[in-house]
């Protein structure tokens, strides 16, 4: 997993770099959304693998796949060749999470699991923290490349774990038909989508023919998909998980709650820099607290599981708070620093008490069988819902500071030009805020009426339901 979340974040700090060498900085930004639209394609596709051939074996397809795309990263000899390493990449990287979640549900009971959802909060802070910092070193001092040449002995590495650790995983795999229509559907619409929300209000407007149609196409697709699950013998996504409560709630809850995150994540720099006047990296190093405030929060919420019978409180105690600080934002968004970043802190928190408690209730919701299954589903639609919030806020972005969407439009123009017309930018990230709250009591209400369920064994409710 340290490979996987350092991937997310060292190459950042490297972009700059590879635009300048490249001389192409109007397609930078798809080295970034390459990656999140295979991996999240992706990501339901290994949990159904892994529930047929194993939790190693496509772990390690996982990682030799991420290290094959790593290494065409690093050789790529232009912008295009590299976008297409980075899809690669991320058909790798995004069964690495899933598949790790659920070797984590295969091996701890579920009233211990909090424990361990604690420690992965901390190995995510670590590569968080760290790889825009390595990132920014070897692309500055070495070559921009080597962001991508260090993940082959880290996978090289994991591989060896992998192989040697998990050889004594028991094996829960039952025999299973691969559902590739149902696979294939479910993956064209969510790339459709995906890509409807990054092009829109970017690249092209979102009344434009091209936004309105990938829209239709996903739609199409995901009509299909439907009809398919409804007839398929053996559907890429079993009806019973997908009627299952705790599930649906559960993930509507992560995905709203995690959503919400990596968009205050892209989002809040930005307010540091416009509204608070803080540099570049200034404003990275107040970034710091929203995200590392997440690991308390998770081992509360852990600790809470092994010890409580009613344990959800917590988080619905969590992302009340969560709720509470950013609503002190949207009434004051020119609040001094301090207490912006005091209230950010807060959210991080909050949200962190919520990652434990909603994937060990989605683990513990379904049969052993399952669980591969159960968690890459709660890992696609965080990704999906990610990609629906950052574009929602983005479009909040380029509405106030009434700027046309434009191939090539740098964040840093769009600021200074808004600026020199007397953009209000407080006022503009109280609706960017506004937006952050809707989407966490969204996230509150689904986690209010999740069911909170008895952590006494494993998959005992998915055994006993119908």
């Amino acid at each position: 997993m340290f490979l996987a979340a350092l991937n997310q974040t060292i190459v950042a700090t490297a972009l700059p770099t590879i635009g300048r060498d490249f001389d192409d900085f109007e397609n930078l930004s798809w080295i970034v959304t390459a990656y999140l639209l295979t991996s999240t394609a992706v990501a339901p596709v290994y949990g159904k693998l892994c529930d047929i051939y194993g939790r190693r074996t496509m772990m390690l397809w996982g990682i030799g796949v991420f290290i094959a795309g790593s290494l065409a990263c690093a050789i790529a000899p232009n912008m295009l060749l590299l976008i297409l390493a980075r899809g690669l990449q991320g058909v790798g990287g995004g069964g690495i999470m899933p598949v790790a979640q659920t070797v984590i549900g295969d091996l701890i009971a579920p009233r211990e699991r909090g424990r361990y959802q604690a420690y992965i909060g901390i190995v995510w802070i670590c590569a968080g923290v760290s790889g825009p910092v390595l990132g920014g070193f070897l692309s500055e001092h070495l070559h921009w490349s080597a962001v991508f040449w260090i993940n082959l002995p880290l996978g090289l590495l994991a591989a060896v774990m992998t192989y040697t650790t998990l050889r004594r995983l028991p094996r829960h795999e039952r025999p299973h038909e691969l559902d590739i229509l149902g696979g294939a559907l479910i993956m064209a619409a969510a790339v459709a989508f995906m890509l409807a929300l990054t092009w829109g209000g970017t690249r092209y407007p979102w009344l434009s023919s091209t936004t309105i149609g990938l829209f239709a196409v996903s739609v199409l697709l995901a009509a299909g998909f439907t009809w398919h699950v409804l007839h398929a013998r053996e559907p890429f996504l079993p009806i019973p998980i997908l009627a299952n409560g705790v599930v649906r709630m559960g993930t509507a809850a992560s995905s709203c709650a995690f959503a919400t995150m990596i968009g205050l994540t892209i989002f809040v720099p930005l307010y540091y820099e416009a509204v608070h006047k803080l540099s570049a990296s200034d404003s990275g190093l107040a970034l710091i607290p929203i995200v590392v405030m997440t690991t308390p929060g998770s081992i509360v919420s852990g600790r809470a599981m092994m010890h409580l019978r009613h344990f959800k409180w917590v988080p619905v105690v969590g992302l009340s708070a969560s709720l509470a600080a950013v609503l002190v934002l949207v009434a004051w968004p020119a609040a001094p620093l301090v207490i912006a970043i005091t209230m950010l802190g807060v959210v991080g928190t909050g949200v962190g008490t919520l990652y434990p408690v909603a994937t060990v209730s989605i683990q513990s919701a379904v049969a052993r069988h399952q669980v591969g299954t159960a968690t890459g589903l709660m890992n696609f639609f965080r990704s999906l819902t990610s990609a629906f919030v950052v574009a929602v806020m983005g479009a909040i972005m380029l509405a106030g500071m009434g700027v046309a969407p434009q191939r090539g439009s740098h964040v840093e123009t769009m600021l200074s030009g808004a600026g020199a017309v007397g953009v209000d930018f407080a006022h503009m990230f109280r609706w960017v805020f506004a937006s952050a709250a809707a989407f966490l009591f969204l996230g509150l209400l689904a986690l209010v009426f999740m069911e909170e369920l008895s952590l006494g064994g494993h998959g005992e409710r998915g055994a006993a339901g119908p």
